[in-house]
């Protein structure tokens, strides 16, 4: 299997499985992330979602470009924007996202990051966008997410030089949230999942929804957004529980509705 998928406990697992190639991603691991990633936007089990790669090397060197040169798309494939969707083209999931990077994040490894939410790394990883040295452009969002994400120049650097960031470079530019030793990271994105699933999960995903959607907008428009979803949580039987717990000095007991 080139894709793993599991879910267990509110938390779905997906790890790219190919180390012999450091989890490079071919048309077919695209096409069962899609899936995978559907099923996490659509399953009512799934709360939190973690990708990681499958080994201690790579968490992914991004497509397999071999696998990809002697295939000649149909130009009509141009005009099927939803077809094989996946997070980082644009498949809209609003359920937190947790990167476990396990050593090498390169190319559309980087454009994947950029479309997680929360990212820790292992003191092995680091980071390139390197579609530039193959004459290609880091599509999948690279050139969109870079400057949202990153310092200009910086940002600029990877995108036009290919600069390589090391682990700690990435998280003083902000790039990832924390660094662990290798042993130490998954147990660490479990315990950010289990958190996460502590929280409201309706809140979560409209928070989610709302601060993605808000970069685009007009802070009027933000706001007004904002406010609708307010009302609409309001009604929700998590909302009602959140409070009464919290009186009641217990933890809350989240049903998603």
């Amino acid at each position: 299997m080139k894709l793993i998928y599991e879910v267990k406990d509110k938390v779905a697992y997906i790890t790219i499985n190919r180390p012999e190639v450091m989890n490079a991603m071919d048309a077919e691991v695209y096409a069962e992330l899609s899936k995978a990633w559907i099923d996490v936007r659509d399953n009512p089990d799934v709360w939190v979602a973690i990708i990681t790669g499958a080994g201690e090397k790579a968490f992914t060197a991004g497509a397999d470009l071999r696998s990809f040169i002697p295939r000649t798309p149909e130009k009509a494939d141009f005009c099927l924007t939803q077809k094989n969707m996946i997070l980082n083209r644009g498949l809209e999931v609003w359920k937190p996202v947790i990167a476990a990077v396990n050593g090498y994040c390169l190319a559309g490894g980087v454009t994947l990051l950029f479309a997680t939410d929360i990212r820790i790394a292992a003191e092995h990883a680091v980071f390139e966008i390197s579609e530039v040295k193959r004459g290609i452009l880091p599509g999948n969002g690279g050139t969109q997410r870079a400057l949202r994400q990153l310092p200009y120049a910086i940002a600029m650097e990877m995108l036009l030089l290919g600069r390589r960031l090391t682990a700690q470079e990435a998280l003083a530019y902000g790039l990832i949230n924390k660094i662990v030793p290798l042993n130490e990271l998954m147990p660490t994105a479990e315990q950010s999942a289990k958190q996460l699933c502590e929280n409201g999960p309706l809140a979560l995903r409209a928070i989610k929804e709302l601060a993605i959607r808000s970069q685009s907008l007009p802070l009027e428009h933000g706001l007004r957004l904002e406010e609708s979803f307010q009302e609409f949580l309001r009604t929700t039987e998590d909302a009602k529980e959140g409070p009464r717990a919290f009186a009641e000095k217990r933890k809350p007991i989240y049903q998603a509705r």
